[in-house]
């Protein structure tokens, strides 16, 4: 499976942005898809995601700020309210494996094997 995100970029603190990701190949239901993030000298945080059940999570960061949405070839992400604390690179995974990738392990999840490529997003305060 191939994943391009996009749609990132620079917005004012209190802005939306709207993230996608398009999925290519063996791309399925059946496996779970999700965001992450990763600001400078952090690590790599689990956001949200829409499990091969239909149910979605969401971290407390974003809780109620962000939605994830998907339709047959592309997951999104919309985000409102936004905070400079949200400034970081952005990146779509799917649980599909995949031997190009190192795969992250989320808790209550199957490993995240598929990656896209990451988007920057910066908020400016």
């Amino acid at each position: 499976v191939q994943l391009q995100a996009s749609g990132g970029g620079l917005v004012q603190a209190g802005g939306s942005l709207r993230l996608s990701c398009t999925i290519s190949g063996r791309a399925s239901r059946k496996y779970s898809m999700g965001w992450f993030r990763q600001a400078p000298g952090k690590e790599r945080e689990f956001l949200t995601a829409i499990h091969a059940s239909g149910s979605i999570f969401y971290a407390d960061s974003v809780k109620g700020r962000f939605t994830i949405s998907r339709d047959e070839s592309t997951l999104f992400l919309q985000m409102n309210n936004l905070k400079p604390e949200d400034t970081a690179v952005y990146y779509c995974a799917t649980t599909t494996p995949s031997p190009n990738a190192t795969p992250v392990h989320v808790p209550g999840w199957d490993p995240f094997g598929s990656w896209g490529q990451g988007t920057q997003v910066t908020v400016s305060s």
